[in-house]
């Protein structure tokens, strides 16, 4: 085991920062503070952090086949140019759902954008059950809603030989596998294949790495795991200097760092006295292990 050091490229404070993404052609990280309604991105070059507001909360954001990058913005599957610094929308989900807002997505192995819902959080963690949906956009630019009563759809990835798609649904504090058709789209047969131990907290972004092991970003928990979805046992645990870790990815030259965002909505000031780089980005090295590039949207 190499020696895994941790330190904070980015420390903005985001409220919730989430969806990390390693966009290659720019030597950047993506990601986005979904509260404070922009999308970033971090240039491992230079350093710098850019930023873009938007009018609504910005859940995640994806690489575009033909340039540029998609997001998901309140209930909308949107466009977004970023020289221009262009929101376009693409379409609308949960239209009878007006206190909804989308979370977590990922796009699979074909191209095809995945992303759920969830209700508005009174508070971190706390919201009206069961109102979220799982939905996929096609490169034809059509929706199709899988199922429903989600609570706080979140992490998602699929497995190397794309038969797996896992899922994480937050308030179930478990991490889901189904069925996966790479040609269509379709899940089906879904299982639990690890639940969250105590100290872990609740599971929230996720991605895989090249020995197809998963990497859980745990809120609360302060630490991203890594688990072996064959066995259903964690491997691994990597703790940080911050307790609300949102989600995971690798990224850089070969993959071989991997990036963690944070958040400090619902942190008091003593609080955050305590822990002052929550809300950061952090990259981690000397895990040992690369991860897969992010597929980009093919529409």
């Amino acid at each position: 085991m190499s020696s895994i050091k941790i330190e904070c490229i980015a420390s903005e404070g985001y409220r919730i920062g989430e969806s990390p993404v390693w966009d290659e052609k720019e030597s950047a990280l993506l990601c986005v503070d979904i509260t404070g309604r922009k999308v970033c991105r971090w240039n491992s070059v230079s350093n710098q952090v850019q930023t873009i507001s938007v009018d609504a909360p910005v859940s995640s954001v994806a690489l575009r086949k033909s340039g540029d990058y998609v997001i998901t913005l309140g209930t909308r599957f949107a466009a977004l140019k970023w020289k221009e610094q262009l929101v376009t929308t693409i379409t609308h989900v949960d239209k009878d759902k007006p206190n909804n807002r989308f979370n977590d997505g990922k796009v699979d192995p074909a191209g095809r954008y995945f992303a759920g819902t969830m209700a508005e959080e009174i508070r971190p963690a706390v919201l009206e059950r069961h109102q979220g949906s799982l939905y996929t956009l096609f490169s034809d630019l059509s929706v199709v809603k899988h199922f429903d009563q989600v609570d706080i759809s979140n992490g998602l990835d699929w497995s190397l030989d794309h038969k797996t798609f896992f899922y994480i649904d937050s308030l179930s504090y478990s991490v889901d596998a189904f069925d996966y058709d790479v040609q269509t789209g379709k899940i089906g047969n879904r299982r639990s294949i690890y639940k969250l131990e105590k100290e872990e907290s609740i599971p929230d972004g996720m991605c895989i790495d090249t020995e197809g092991k998963l990497w859980v970003a745990c809120y609360d928990g302060g630490r991203v795991i890594r688990l072996d979805p064959e066995t259903g046992k964690r491997l691994q645990s990597v703790k940080l200097p911050v307790d609300k870790t949102t989600s995971c990815c690798f990224g850089g030259k070969d993959y071989s760092e991997m990036y963690v965002t944070s958040a400090s909505d619902g942190m008091d000031k003593e609080w955050l006295s305590r822990q002052p780089q929550a809300g950061g980005v952090f990259k981690i090295t000397g895990l040992g292990v690369k991860g897969v590039p992010p597929y980009p949207f093919a529409g």
